[in-house]
């Protein structure tokens, strides 16, 4: 997951971050799992269970730090306010 979150080719001229040290913001609410292909509401029972999911956070943060990438978080299950500018025309869902 890390080397992929890195080495993503989905900057300008098909550049990562790994290539240009563009910084990378890990946000643990932006991990969670809602199922909403059945319903009007989301399915969290594929969701990791909170002291898993905080295990695997900090190990994607770790591999990626220690790739050299530059790393921001967010505090793990805490209520955030991010605010993000998009620079160009698309949006990439990753699934790692």
């Amino acid at each position: 997951m890390a080397r992929k979150l890195h080495e993503l080719r989905i900057l300008r001229d098909e550049e990562s971050c790994a290539t240009s040290g563009a910084p990378l913001l890990v946000v643990s609410q932006f991990t969670l799992y809602g199922d909403t292909r059945k319903g009007r509401r989301p399915s969290w029972t594929q969701a990791a269970r909170p002291d898993d999911a905080l295990k695997l956070f900090d190990r994607v943060v770790a591999e990626l730090r220690g790739r050299g990438a530059r790393v921001a978080t967010g505090k793990f299950g805490a209520m955030m306010a991010v605010r993000s500018v998009n620079d160009g025309p698309f949006t990439v869902l990753v699934e790692v």
